[in-house]
């Protein structure tokens, strides 16, 4: 059997900034509106190679991605692995803090509970990363604080756990979303062209 070296040297140039955080607008959708997805490249033997995918989401007719506005200093996405050698996968965990408690944002916990979904988050380099795989459920929970007292804070929390094969894949294709279709794969260094006015996304909007 010739199993092949994956393995590469991991490098990291000192003073190089890495700034934390995700941005201010996140997009998800219902994978029953996803007609085909892109791909993770594999080798012969089913190791991944890279965590880019290849392609873009294609959706039904008339399907369109819908966002979310949160609170990047209360948000976060993290990933950590689960499971036994050599079945190991990654769990990523998104936490997206939306300030409102009214009406449109209760109505959330009913079409985001009980539902498998798929969520985009950018980060502050502009790379985009899903969390939601189309191998596994993803499990969607959501919570809400009417705050406490003339001091205490509202909030609407969407909590997200997906297995993948790897920690929040990178996405370089098109969302489609019902302001547009923003093609990442036209984004010209950090921050992007063409940048969605108070998105803080950084791909270009192209007509649909």
């Amino acid at each position: 059997m010739n199993c092949n070296n994956l393995q590469k040297s991991l490098g990291w140039c000192q003073g190089t900034p890495e700034l934390p955080g995700i941005k201010r607008r996140l997009y998800y959708i219902s994978k029953l509106l996803i007609a085909l997805w892109p791909k993770l490249p594999h080798d012969e033997k089913g190791r991944v190679q890279s965590a880019v995918y290849d392609g873009s989401f294609a959706l039904v007719a008339d399907a369109k991605w819908h966002y979310i506005d949160i609170l990047p200093e209360k948000s976060q996405l993290t990933s950590e692995a689960q499971g036994e050698i050599p079945s190991q996968t990654q769990l990523n965990k998104l936490t997206a803090v939306h300030p409102g408690v009214g009406e449109e944002a209760s109505a959330a916990a009913a079409y985001l509970n009980n539902n498998d979904n798929v969520f985009i988050v950018e980060d502050m380099k502009g790379n985009y990363r899903v969390v939601g795989s189309d191998k596994w459920t993803t499990k969607t929970t959501v919570a809400q604080d009417l705050g406490q007292g003339a001091t205490g804070t509202t909030s609407t929390t969407i909590a997200v756990e997906a297995s993948d094969e790897c920690p929040a894949p990178f996405y370089k294709g098109v969302i489609v979303t019902e302001d547009g279709n923003i093609d990442i794969g036209a984004t010209t260094g950090t921050g992007g062209a063409g940048t969605t006015g108070g998105s803080g996304s950084g791909g270009s909007i192209i007509d649909p």
